[in-house]
């Protein structure tokens, strides 16, 4: 396999809204989410936060779900905590060990995944399954934008319209490092565009990315000439002032479309970057990523 033929990300972007645009999207009907655990990790996390935003849950990860379980036993004990959804794209990985410890303190299961036939489906005691297009380990657009979709209903060919529409500056290239500002209701997304920023760039970082009230906290102590502070809406206060790109979103806009917008702007940065994630994408998925797991398959580079 060609490694630097591998799509950049806001290619995945638009080749995903167009799956979806094929492929019509299942609404998730939960009739009544009870008090449960929500668990997933890194940007399944994220997800989680996004899909069951304003409900009564507790939200774990793989660093905290042991000790998350510990802690509210008393509520385990006493059926007030009956449940915990686990959501994980591949089926694998931390949502195998995740379930084991759910139904060991006595939780019914259920596993939110684009893998009919993984380890975590056979283990869960119910599961929802979404579709999802083939892209590049690590970059799970598809997957999770699929199961946000599930819940907000928005229309991915509106999305597509929306971002076809957005126009980068013409000087992108002068920019090092890049900054975005969103707005507060949509700090899972910061997470997640943050977490891309470890996946694609690593030790070589090149963005960061706030709420706009976390952005008031001493983010711009230090600032560069070579910053660009992109902003979800106006921004009055970030950045150099001549530095920042404003991006009008559209009345009401929803986590799906935040989401892909901002992976698709990520994906232009990839695009200007050396190939820092497909130089060690093989390496990783064949020889060091499956060894904290203590597993011997390699990942799939494409998924």
């Amino acid at each position: 396999m060609n490694i630097k033929s591998i799509p950049n990300l806001d290619e995945s972007v638009k080749t995903g809204l167009d799956f979806f645009i094929k492929n019509k999207i299942t609404a998730l009907k939960i009739k009544k989410l009870p008090f449960c655990f929500i668990v997933g990790s890194v940007n399944a996390f994220n997800t989680g936060k996004i899909m069951f935003s304003g409900r009564q849950a507790v939200f774990a990860d793989e660093s905290n779900f042991k000790e998350i379980l510990k802690t509210y036993q008393p509520l385990i004990k006493n059926k007030i905590i009956k449940e915990a959804i686990i959501i994980s794209a591949s089926g694998e990985k931390d949502s195998i060990w995740e379930i084991k410890a759910a139904q060991k303190a006595g939780l019914k299961t259920t596993l939110l995944t684009c893998n009919k036939n993984s380890t975590a489906a056979g283990l869960a005691d119910k599961n929802f399954f979404y579709k999802k297009t083939a892209e590049a380990y690590s970059y799970n657009f598809s997957t999770y934008l699929g199961m946000i979709l599930s819940i907000t209903g928005e229309n991915p060919e509106t999305i597509k319209k929306f971002i076809n529409k957005v126009r980068p500056p013409k000087n992108l290239k002068k920019y090092s490092f890049f900054t975005f500002i969103l707005p507060d209701n949509f700090e899972p997304i910061a997470s997640m565009i943050n977490v891309k920023d470890d996946e694609l760039f690593g030790p070589y970082s090149s963005m960061r990315a706030y709420t706009e009230g976390k952005a008031r906290h001493a983010k711009f102590i230090c600032q560069s000439e070579k910053e660009l502070v992109i902003s979800f809406g106006k921004n009055s206060y970030f950045g150099l002032e001549k530095n920042r790109w404003e991006i009008n979103l559209p009345t009401m806009a929803k986590s799906g479309l935040i989401l892909s917008l901002s992976y698709y702007l990520v994906g232009l940065i990839q695009t200007i970057k050396p190939h820092y994630f497909k130089n060690g994408l093989a390496d990783y998925c064949l020889k060091t990523g499956p060894k904290p797991y203590k597993q011997k398959k390699p990942f799939s580079i494409i998924g």
